[in-house]
């Protein structure tokens, strides 16, 4: 039975820990839905603001926005990675890191100097390991990171592009596209595409009368569109964290049910195989004794 004892504690470790797989599946799955809903209305302004630039493109202004104007050529680049601060989420943090060391070794080629900036305790701890400088790091946005700590960023990232301090910024981060499907990408967002440049103008001429003036409504409204961007990067990211969480949950809870059954099994055979063992040595003692 000693065989037969150590199968029910296994079975007990692989049922607690069973619960803690399917309580977490259960959190990411809350934290799936309210990140969702603010990354579906984030997405929402992004396009609509998206629209007003490129209708504004439409409109045959005679002057630009710095945030606008691509470098003739590219020296300084920021590279802002978003992982995630914990694990147990599958493939999630690995991808975007991936995706971004693959951009890096890019530039890098190119002779660009890049300042890497990392937003998540498991990008900066493999990126520690891996002995990969950083200018930066972040471990502060969380599920609930709000517009006004992303603009503190985008601010800056204004600031040093308008004054030459960077050339461009790109985010490497994973992309939502819907529940089924996220994708581990490298943007650029700065500079930002040509005004003339979203699919929504369909080549319409769009006419507007400004007040106070088309330079003002335009210094205020791409920076806008920029911060909108910056901000969406870190909610898709926020949300593919959570499905990917999710999944991996929903998995090992399913392999633990696996696992259970497994050790049931045995542990049945092995009890069944001491009840026999006694039942031969009590009918071979009767026996002995006749």
């Amino acid at each position: 039975m000693a065989n037969a004892r150590l199968l029910v504690k296994r079975l007990k470790a692989v049922r607690n820990i069973r619960k803690i797989t399917r309580t977490m599946e259960l959190i990411a799955t809350s934290r799936f839905k309210k990140a969702m809903d603010r990354a579906t209305e984030a997405a929402e302004y992004t396009r609509k603001i998206s629209e007003i630039v490129g209708d504004l493109g439409q409109a045959d202004l005679q002057f630009s926005h710095p945030l606008l104007e691509r470098r003739a050529e590219e020296k300084r680049s920021v590279l802002l990675v978003l992982t995630a601060n914990r694990g147990l989420c599958g493939g999630y943090n690995s991808s975007v890191l991936r995706h971004a060391l693959a951009h890096r070794r890019t530039l890098s080629e190119r002779d660009v100097e890049i300042s890497l900036e990392v937003s998540g305790k498991r990008g900066i701890k493999f990126l520690n390991f891996q002995q990969i400088p950083m200018a930066r790091s972040y471990t502060h946005f969380e599920d609930k990171t709000t517009f006004a700590e992303v603009d503190e960023l985008g601010r800056r990232y204004v600031d040093d592009f308008i004054a030459g301090r960077i050339d461009r910024l790109d985010v490497a981060y994973m992309k939502f596209e819907s529940v089924a499907r996220q994708q581990a990408v490298v943007e650029s967002i700065l500079p930002m595409a040509s005004l003339g440049g979203t699919e929504d103008s369909g080549g319409r001429s769009v006419g507007y009368e400004f007040l106070p003036s088309a330079e003002e409504i335009l210094s205020e409204i791409v920076p806008a569109a920029f911060r909108a961007k910056l901000f969406k990067c870190f909610l898709d990211a926020i949300v593919s964290e959570q499905i990917a969480r999710m999944v991996a949950m929903k998995g090992a809870t399913e392999n633990a049910d696996e696992m259970a059954g497994n050790l049931k099994q045995q542990y049945n055979r092995a009890r069944q195989a001491g009840i026999t063992s006694e039942l031969a040595e009590i009918i071979g003692g009767a026996a002995a004794l006749e």
